[in-house]
């Protein structure tokens, strides 16, 4: 089964809790046991999965990532001007595989799943794959 999600990104950079709409669409399927893909098809976004209980998690991750990665670097060539955002989307992945067990997402008690915006606002699409077995 496929599934395809989309949300409308407010900021620059923001980590967008997408875990009910994936546990939504693992109930919707009726599948048991087996393992959802969740991927990202736009080369300045990604998915994660980390911590969804503190709200400064999300902002210090961020924050991180434009310390690493910061926008105005002097040495960035790409003519769109943002370098920073295809590398914080290298580094965070396109995509995140999680258990399906008992017909719910086997994640850690403080985790979620994240649509990770590098480049908005943008009107965005991310993919959902359940498997079963």
């Amino acid at each position: 089964m496929l599934y395809t999600g989309e949300l409308n990104t407010q900021g620059r950079d923001e980590m967008r809790d997408i875990t009910r709409e994936i546990a939504a669409h693992v109930k919707q399927s009726g599948v048991q046991q087996g393992t959802v893909l969740i991927y990202c098809p736009h080369t300045t976004a990604g998915i994660a999965i980390n911590e969804n209980a503190d709200p400064d998690v999300k902002r210090d991750v961020l924050m991180s990532l434009d310390e690493v990665f910061p926008w105005n670097h002097p040495k960035y060539r790409h003519a769109e001007g943002n370098t920073a955002s295809h590398l914080k989307s290298i580094t965070c992945g396109p995509s995140q595989t999680v258990i399906i067990q008992n017909g719910h997402l086997l994640l850690g008690r403080w985790q979620g799943i994240y649509f990770c915006e590098f480049d908005g606002p943008r009107q965005r699409q991310y993919h959902v794959k359940i498997m079963e077995g």
